[in-house]
């Protein structure tokens, strides 16, 4: 095994965060007050801040603000309600997950699925290893396959030496989606486990998530993702000893001493998926609204299969009833025009494709939204709590870059084309998870409004409200504490504002994926580097430097014209838009950071 991975091995995931009733009403009640004093803010606002003699720069910040306030209210949906931990027993036979099966009585069968393009075929064989190891307490029938769209012969070398399955096709056509349709075609297990090259499930797996499909109606269980191989960070004390011996590891040791442990590069793109999978996912359970990720999910084929099939049936009949609308026939050519309309039905059938996973660059969602809107089988889908598989996560700009746009575009096209807000089927709060979701994606157009708006007061000082008075005040302070702790209980046992600085300087990401979208450029599915892409990646993050200088030079024109006097600026203006900037330059500061970011010499993440 690499080295590299070695480092690696002893770690071991966080346990979920445990459920509690009581930390649930008190998020529920700070979070109900956060609404309501946020509310009357944003009221306030608009009927009695705005500066008339800059409504241009006071509607657009007052329209950024409703749209977060907005935001905010389709967040406190999202983490309304928690989700009991709770595991079903694993079932013994097929009968146990499918009633009255003509087979009921044999053991279940599943197939794991490795999808691969062109990852090093030493990294699969580690997955491939340890899906060997899963273990279940009943008889089952587990059968590996690796779906190798790069046609490789070394990695159907790597499948031949360890006994598992080799999958391929001669096109790529539909990328991952098509890959798994590929190899539903030519397999049939009752459940399919769903792995990217670099997932590593644990002995686990199964027999904590087959439990959940005695249900009848669950069509797929989604697992957290974990990324074992996130960078722990450097202590001061030791990065100072390694800059400069021993006295600078006394200097380290001090400060440390005295302020708490400092540790640098830890996690430095925000890969920790822990919020997101923890908290955010997992409180959509309770209105069936959890959504299928891809790696690490189970999935139960009947499901699959038959929403494909209806999907299929229904894009036929579109398709034939659009030929027929331009078909005219008198009385004694109908029986010609029936069996005209059978053959129009036929060839619309022949050449339409069948696709058990959407083809799109975003397949894993599309296709929960497709089976969540059946509302004649009501197909339902589970946050498993507890990490059951490892991966490894991205470790430099250019490749957080190209996993984060193509997220986001992926998502908006979605959202433009096949708007779940308006899709048959889904209940309504499957409505408004979704709509959190896509709607998160639509933040960079009011998070710029937000980065830029005390650089304009500072450097001019127009101001976008009547005044910076004590009025002022008196409503934003209570809606922003009233805020934080609302988060802070909602998400107690999770660092939040690593997230949120992430969210906020995602805007120059967020905005390209908004205007590809926008122009109808194809999101193109892009592999996710799993190796360090070399050098560093300031060019990247211009935009957010922009930011930071901007807000600085800000600062000091403002500071300076306060002092020499004769100026439009007021002193509360200068200190609230300072303060807001200054979080605003945090904010990218990490980005920038993440954009420079080396791992130590040591490191080398290859597999060769």
């Amino acid at each position: 095994m690499d080295d590299y991975f070695l480092k690696f091995e002893d770690r071991k995931p966080e346990p979920p965060l445990p459920y509690s009733a009581t930390r649930e009403m008190l998020w529920q009640f700070l979070a109900t007050i956060a609404l309501v004093v946020g509310g009357w803010y944003i009221w306030w606002r608009w009927a009695h801040s705005l500066n008339p003699e800059a409504m241009w720069f006071a509607v657009p910040l007052v329209i950024a603000e409703t749209c977060a306030y907005f935001g905010m209210i389709l967040f406190v949906f999202n983490l309304w309600k928690d989700d009991p931990l709770k595991i079903e027993s694993p079932p013994e036979t097929l009968d146990d997950v499918v009633r009255n099966h003509p087979e009921g009585a044999r053991k279940i069968s599943v197939d794991v699925m490795f999808a691969t393009y062109d990852e090093d075929p030493e990294l699969v064989r580690l997955g491939i290893l340890d899906a060997k190891r899963m273990t279940y307490p009943h008889p089952i029938d587990i059968r590996i396959h690796i779906l190798d769209d790069g046609r490789r012969p070394e990695m159907k070398a790597v499948t031949e030496a360890e006994g598992v399955n080799y999958i391929t096709r001669s096109t790529n056509e539909g990328f991952k989606a098509g890959n798994l349709r590929n190899a539903m075609e030519q397999t049939s297990g009752d459940f399919m486990v769903i792995c990217d090259a670099d997932t590593r499930p644990f002995p686990t797996l199964l027999e904590h998530t087959l439990g959940y499909f005695r249900d009848e109606k669950m069509a797929w269980v989604q697992t957290p993702q974990w990324f074992y191989d996130l960078p722990e960070g450097e202590h001061l004390t030791d990065k100072l000893k390694r800059r400069f011996g021993h006295k600078g590891a006394q200097v380290g040791s001090a400060i440390e001493r005295a302020i708490g442990p400092l540790v640098y590069g830890a996690d430095p793109f925000v890969n920790d998926p822990k919020m997101f999978y923890d908290v955010i996912l997992r409180r959509r359970n309770w209105v069936n609204a959890s959504f299928c990720c891809g790696a690490g999910s189970i999935h139960r084929r009947e499901a699959v299969m038959e929403a494909a099939l209806r999907s299929f049936g229904d894009k036929v009949e579109q398709r034939a009833f659009a030929i027929e609308e331009n078909v005219t026939v008198s009385s004694k050519e109908r029986v010609v025009a029936t069996e005209l309309m059978a053959a129009i039905r036929t060839e619309s059938a022949a050449t339409e494709v069948l696709t058990p996973y959407r083809f799109h660059v975003s397949e894993d969602i599309y296709t929960s939204i497709v089976l969540h809107s059946d509302s004649e089988r009501a197909w339902k889908s589970k946050q498993h709590p507890i990490v059951e598989s490892k991966m490894l996560s991205p470790q430099d700009m250019l490749t957080w870059t190209v996993q984060r746009f193509k997220y986001a575009g992926g998502s908006l096209d979605i959202l433009k084309n096949d708007n779940p807000l308006f899709r048959r089927g889904l209940s309504f709060g499957q409505r408004m998870m979704y709509g959190t979701t896509f709607y998160s994606y639509l933040a960079p157009l009011w998070n710029i409004v937000f980065l830029f708006a005390p650089v304009i007061y500072l450097l001019t000082g127009i101001s976008p409200v009547a005044a910076y008075s004590d009025e002022f005040f008196f409503r934003l302070i209570p809606f922003l504490v009233t805020l934080e702790l609302a988060i802070m209980v909602g998400t107690w046992g999770i660092a939040g504002y690593a997230a949120k600085a992430s969210y906020l300087a995602f805007f120059p990401l967020g905005l390209k994926a908004l205007f590809a979208v926008a122009k109808g450029e194809k999101i193109s599915f892009k592999v996710t580097p799993k190796t360090r892409q070399s050098g560093t990646f300031l060019e990247l993050v211009w935009p957010q430097i922009a930011v930071v200088a901007l807000t600085l030079l800000g600062a000091i024109w403002a500071l300076g014209a306060l002092v020499i006097g004769d100026t439009s600026h007021s002193a509360g203006g200068v200190v609230a838009n300072i303060l807001w900037g200054f979080n605003n330059c945090l904010a990218m500061a990490g980005m920038i950071g993440a954009a420079m970011w080396q791992p130590p010499s040591t490191d080398k993440v290859s597999l060769k």
